[in-house]
């Protein structure tokens, strides 16, 4: 199912609630709630990083690289598993203290716990360049 509102009215907690509280705890820098929402052996997939795994060391490379972001879910896609898991695609953007990008959140749910969380930037090679330029 394919749901794509303005974000303002999109209701991401009826569709998936683990994944709603992703983005309110995000958003408020509550980056301890993000963490809890993994199960045990939980892994966050962030860009240009190796694979973070458990919710402790999700906890704190998220408390030294995601200050002062701000996540935008616009479009949410969820789809069951054949392994009875839940997959939602989330597509948005990311707005730091210096740029906005277009991102793609890819989560996993196995009995309400995030198993993972993969987070793939929508932007060109020469689009991420001209980021790093500032």
């Amino acid at each position: 199912m394919v749901t794509q509102v303005a974000p303002s009215t999109l209701d991401m907690a009826t569709m998936c609630p683990v994944v709603e509280r992703y983005f309110a705890g995000f958003n408020a820098a509550d980056y301890r709630a993000v963490a809890a929402l993994f199960a045990p052996d939980g892994l966050l997939l962030a860009p240009f990083e190796d694979p973070i795994v458990g919710s402790e060391a999700i906890y704190a490379y998220l408390n030294a690289e995601a200050v002062a972001m701000r996540a935008t879910p616009m479009e949410v896609e969820t789809t069951p598993t054949d392994a009875g898991a839940q997959q939602v695609v989330v597509k948005g953007r990311v707005k730091t203290r210096l740029f906005v990008v277009n991102v793609r959140w890819t989560f996993v749910l196995v009995d309400k716990a995030l198993k993972s969380a993969e987070i793939k930037l929508l932007a060109s090679l020469q689009e991420l360049v001209q980021l790093d330029r500032g």
